[in-house]
């Protein structure tokens, strides 16, 4: 977990700036896997995330609690001041991997270290199939929830 720490300093007319307040701020490694798991399907050529068997089994705790892991295929590592954050993802046929993990790369960074202020060390991207598109079972439903 993440902890920021804040001092407190007064204004010359005795108010404090909202701001400067004394106290720690602690981020847990569940809100940073939240934020880059949502980072990582916003980006062009996802298909899905997690391993076959975490696909599987999330699909049907899912429809039993009507919700959406965001954290799925999602694993960080969260310092003082940096995390680092591992992803497994399936792509969609056609969309250039390369092109794909960078924005999910970019997108991770971006997303984290805006809404927590924490660095990102390293994002690494586990490619872990390609999804065809008259592969779907289930009537052509996408697990994917944007």
């Amino acid at each position: 977990m993440a902890v920021k720490e804040a001092t407190s300093t007064a204004m010359s007319n005795g108010h404090r700036h909202h701001g400067d307040i004394k106290g720690t701020t602690t981020i847990a490694d569940s809100v940073v896997a939240s934020i880059a798991g949502i980072a990582t399907r916003e980006a062009a050529g996802v298909y899905a995330m997690g391993s076959s068997m975490t696909r599987t089994l999330g699909a049907a705790r899912d429809k039993m609690v009507r919700s959406d892991d965001v954290t799925r295929g999602v694993q960080v590592e969260v310092g003082q001041k940096q995390a680092a954050v591992d992803v497994d993802v399936v792509v969609e046929y056609g969309y250039p991997i390369t092109r794909t993990t960078e924005e999910i790369r970019t997108g991770i960074a971006d997303a984290v270290e805006g809404m927590t202020g924490l660095e990102i060390a390293e994002v690494n991207i586990d490619v872990l199939d390609v999804h065809l598109p008259d592969s779907d079972e289930g009537g052509g439903e996408s697990p994917r929830a944007i």
